[in-house]
């Protein structure tokens, strides 16, 4: 049975920088599992960056954009597997449904929050995700946007559920929730 770990908080909070020190202080091998597609040259140089940050600490980086659970089962005897972040990973699940001219309900979110959570349920070492909190702040003011923040919502409250551990990180610091 694995360990499931969720680490939130606001944009630039610190959330992933404490993921990152959590999943050093365990055993390799590691996993990162980065769901940040590059759609720009700023993005390119940040991806880099966080590539670094890792480089000397036995990291296998793995992109991928929506089948987080096809690699966390791939990778299931890593020590540990860290995800980053789950907010992507919604964007990216609701960008490729709606391409294909379909709408991404939040039924089909929690079906794919319970196969990341069962991937992770069987994973031998511990999982950590990484989410933002995007519910904080005003309502949006257009469907699409009410929509992913109604997503992340359910996406964060299901992880949440499933993880034994829940952390909260605030300029930097990390508060324990669970």
């Amino acid at each position: 049975m694995g360990r499931l770990i969720l680490v939130t908080g606001g944009a630039r909070s610190g959330k992933s920088d404490y993921a990152l020190q959590l999943a050093q202080s365990l055993p390799s091998p590691r996993c990162f599992i980065a769901t940040c597609p590059v759609v720009d040259s700023e993005m390119d140089e940040r991806i880099a960056r966080h590539r670094e940050e890792r480089e000397g600490e036995d990291w296998q980086t793995v992109e991928e954009q929506t089948d987080i659970a096809a690699i966390l089962r791939r990778h299931q005897n890593d020590s540990v597997c860290l995800v980053d972040c789950l907010t992507l990973w919604v964007n990216n699940l609701l960008y490729h449904v709606e391409q294909s001219g379909k709408m991404f309900t939040d039924t089909e979110m929690r079906h794919q929050c319970d196969l990341l959570t069962e991937a992770a349920s069987i994973h031998q070492g511990t999982v950590i995700c990484v989410t933002n909190e995007v519910g904080l702040g005003i309502v949006p003011d257009n469907p699409s946007a009410r929509l992913y923040r109604d997503l992340v919502g359910r996406c964060n409250r299901m992880m949440a559920a499933a993880a034994s551990e829940v952390y909260l990180v605030s300029c930097g610091i990390p508060l324990q929730l669970k």
